[in-house]
């Protein structure tokens, strides 16, 4: 077999990053990590940087795809307004651009590509639009008639691996959990300055949240390693697998291990607007970091636009009970990937790594 050389694209994001750390960690394999901006943490990769957008700017990076196995492509494009941006013509178009842009200088150079893994996630079944088939399964419950850019990438990649040596697989993981700096969707960070805010006025942290709804997340370096297993495994050339911890959540039910995790007592519900709420917290957010010798940086820039996708996740306004967005993982399991991880050992994981890096007090 060639040697390993891996290719990570979006490598600054919450995937993205974990992907490095996963290779960069476990069997020895050549990573390179494509993004803008420089990842905090390369694990040993070798950065390029990047604008996807640009067929210019791809061609000029082609020589350092030289020899490339396995693309993981995690790079996302995401409207400033986040969640209206989801149905967008104009995100659509970007996001499928830069995935041609890829794939259009990394073939001609990458003879012996075996493998690409392509991120999608439950806007497949439409969670966005409308109440989920519960659960949700792979080839079955597709909702191919909302525009998304998944459908344009997936149908992209199916027409190109025609008759090729390589093989593509789709990963649909449900709430992804990790620690990235300025992503667009990652809980860590906003829940986080949201908890220091609170606790700096001795307060307990009260749940911002509105009414409850059933669903799942997943550990990003679980969904790591499901990456590298479909790289690997037979059964997942050319399929598409949902991936969760393997349990099920409500906000309300774990809320106590959040606040535990983070040092606090859970208070009661006080529903809030994260996203408005924040730039009263800019000056303050600076006191505390300064007070405490963070290292992470002024709250635009640590947070992104996760506060609108925290006030979206935990459901903000809504005083009815949500649908349950549930998905099946049959599939993957059959197929041979089989680990799980606890919803609340995930958040006590990653609150307290985001304290041991002084990321937060």
């Amino acid at each position: 077999m060639a040697s390993k050389k891996v290719v990570v694209a979006g490598a600054t994001g919450l995937v993205g990053n974990a992907a490095l750390r996963h290779f960069g960690t476990s069997a020895p394999c050549e990573v390179v990590a494509l993004s803008r901006r420089k990842p905090r943490d390369l694990y040993g990769a070798r950065h390029v940087a990047i604008d996807l957008t640009s067929e210019a700017d791809c061609r000029r990076a082609a020589a350092e795809l030289q020899g490339a196995t396995h693309l993981i492509y995690a790079a996302l494009y995401e409207a400033p307004q986040l969640v209206d941006g989801w149905r967008d013509q104009q995100q659509i178009k970007t996001n499928d651009l830069m995935l041609r842009n890829l794939m259009s200088a990394l073939e001609p150079v990458a003879p012996d590509l075996r493998h690409v893994a392509l991120l999608q996630g439950t806007k497949a079944y439409g969670v966005h639009v409308r109440p989920l088939t519960v659960p949700a399964r792979e080839g079955r419950s597709e909702m191919y008639e909302q525009p998304n850019f998944y459908w344009a990438q997936e149908n992209f990649l199916r027409e190109l691996q025609t008759g090729k040596a390589w093989h593509w697989s789709i990963l649909r993981p449900v709430l992804i959990v990790g620690l990235a700096m300025g992503g667009a969707m990652d809980l860590i960070p906003p829940l986080g300055v949201y908890a220091a805010m609170l606790r700096e006025q001795g307060r307990p942290l009260d749940y911002p949240g509105g009414a409850a709804r059933v669903s799942q997340a997943v550990d990003v370096d679980l969904l790591a390693r499901a990456i590298a297993w479909s790289g690997e495994a037979k059964a997942a050339q050319n399929e598409a697998f949902n991936v969760t911890n393997g349990d099920v959540f409500t906000w309300e039910n774990i809320w106590p291990a959040v606040a535990d995790a983070l040092g606090m007592k859970p208070g009661k519900p006080v529903p809030l607007s994260l996203a408005k709420e924040f730039p009263n917290w800019v000056d303050p957010w600076n006191a505390l970091r300064r007070k405490h010798g963070l290292v992470s940086p002024g709250l635009a820039e640590f947070v992104g636009l996760s506060f609108q996708y925290a006030d979206y996740s935990m459901r903000y306004s809504h005083a009815e009970p949500g649908p349950p967005s549930i998905v099946s993982t049959v599939k993957i399991n059959r197929a041979g990937f089989t680990e799980m991880m606890d919803t609340e050992d995930m958040f006590r994981k990653w609150f307290r790594q985001a304290k041991q890096e002084r990321l937060l007090p």
